[in-house]
């Protein structure tokens, strides 16, 4: 039933920005913490941010400085704004969120379906 939905991925320069934006859906009681992850083939997949409930933010120290993690609450979504992108940082990003379906569950962990970032010249 719970559905997470990825947007703004594509194709950018070296030195561009994209914001990727993720919106949950469907029978949903509470979102807690939201994530986004990076796995490139044959790589072990990396947290890339994290976000809490009450939009406390973390990132990792590969992308401190460029990248930026917030959300939308009444929205159920989190964006993930990338700035001076480099080629390395092309991969397919993924994003996560602790959901409650219902005051009588527990969190459950939701994954999106993945979306492409490709830096280059």
């Amino acid at each position: 039933q719970v559905q997470l939905v990825e947007s703004g991925g594509g194709l950018v320069q070296p030195g561009g920005s994209l914001r990727l934006s993720c919106a949950a859906s469907g029978r949903i009681f509470r979102v807690n913490t939201m994530r986004w992850y990076r796995q490139a083939p044959g790589k072990e997949r990396e947290l890339v941010a994290t976000i809490t409930d009450s939009g406390i933010p973390n990132v990792s120290d590969s992308v401190k400085g460029r990248f930026t993690i917030s959300r939308d609450n009444a929205k159920n979504t989190v964006y993930l704004q990338m700035n001076s992108l480099k080629p390395e940082d092309s991969t397919v990003y993924y994003c996560n969120a602790d959901i409650r379906t219902s005051y009588f569950s527990v969190n459950f962990g939701y994954w999106g379906q993945g979306t492409q970032v490709t830096v280059s010249s």
